[in-house]
């Protein structure tokens, strides 16, 4: 899969509806869109693992407890405790063959699982750490797949709350530390994680991918485009700086109040 091929799949799950956003397939093109050229079969493959037997756990035991077995017993994925910041954590298709990677990326293979097993289970857009919501029969409860899938108790949501700089008011409010958020949402989060990534160690050719797969992923949000824009002024790229622009001001329309004047300093640096 070349990189404009991916960018055609992520375009075509940009336009899908939440209950029909295609995970898996837009994953493996936001890794494909990065490093091209790779085989992404190994991802589905596991994939497919997963959903079987999350399916033969779920029919003898609890939705968590098939999710939890399955993805960090039996294959293994689990967070990767001693490099943390390895790009390699947030690429499905390497986490794939290491076994190893950032919640984030992680939760793919748990939520493409759950859905093909049945089962209901929803990300969770937790500060600094993103979490799974899974449905039982005693009430829905919070996994962490990057600790082996364990259980969160509301306890410690809350203690995690206040650590991320909550105020006491909302750590303790479970319905507001758990609420869900759509699988385009859960994607589009390791995309930023990818941005904020590539912004910090000055790769703004990255940077402007990533920004660039969260603009096709979600086409109503005009802020990617401002970030394509800045990445590619950083790279002294102005006319695609000034094109990008233009791309939020057509989705993003009055809420674009900073634009002219970036528009017009970019205007006279290509003067």
């Amino acid at each position: 899969m070349t990189r404009d091929e991916a960018e055609t799949i992520l375009t075509e799950a940009g336009l899908a509806e939440d209950d029909a956003f295609p995970l898996l397939e837009a994953a493996i093109a936001c890794a494909i869109h990065d490093y091209p050229f790779r085989d992404p079969q190994p991802v589905r493959d596991l994939a497919d693992i997963a959903a079987d037997r999350v399916g033969e756990r779920a029919a003898t035991e609890s939705p968590d407890d098939a999710l939890s077995e399955t993805m960090a017993g039996d294959l293994r994925l689990n967070g990767d405790l001693l490099h943390h910041d390895d790009p390699a954590n947030t690429d499905i298709i390497a986490v794939a063959e290491r076994r190893r990677g950032l919640s984030a990326t992680l939760a793919v293979f748990y939520l493409d699982a759950a859905r093909r097993a049945g089962l209901k289970a929803q990300g969770v857009d937790f500060p600094n750490h993103f979490m799974l919501r899974v449905e039982t029969p005693a009430g829905p409860v919070a996994l962490d797949p990057f600790s082996q899938g364990r259980i969160v108790l509301p306890s410690e949501l809350s203690r995690r709350a206040l650590r991320a700089g909550l105020t006491p008011h909302v750590a303790d409010r479970l319905d507001l530390l758990m609420a869900p958020v759509s699988d385009r949402q859960a994607l589009i989060r390791l995309q930023n994680l990818l941005f904020a990534r590539a912004i910090r160690t000055e790769d703004f050719d990255a940077a402007e991918r990533s920004a660039l797969r969260r603009a096709l992923l979600d086409p109503e949000d005009h802020r990617p485009w401002l970030d394509v824009a800045a990445a590619r002024e950083k790279q002294g790229a102005l006319n695609g700086a000034l094109e990008a622009l233009m791309r939020a001001r057509i989705v993003g329309g009055q809420d674009m109040v900073v634009q002219p004047a970036v528009m017009d300093r970019l205007r006279m640096r290509l003067n």
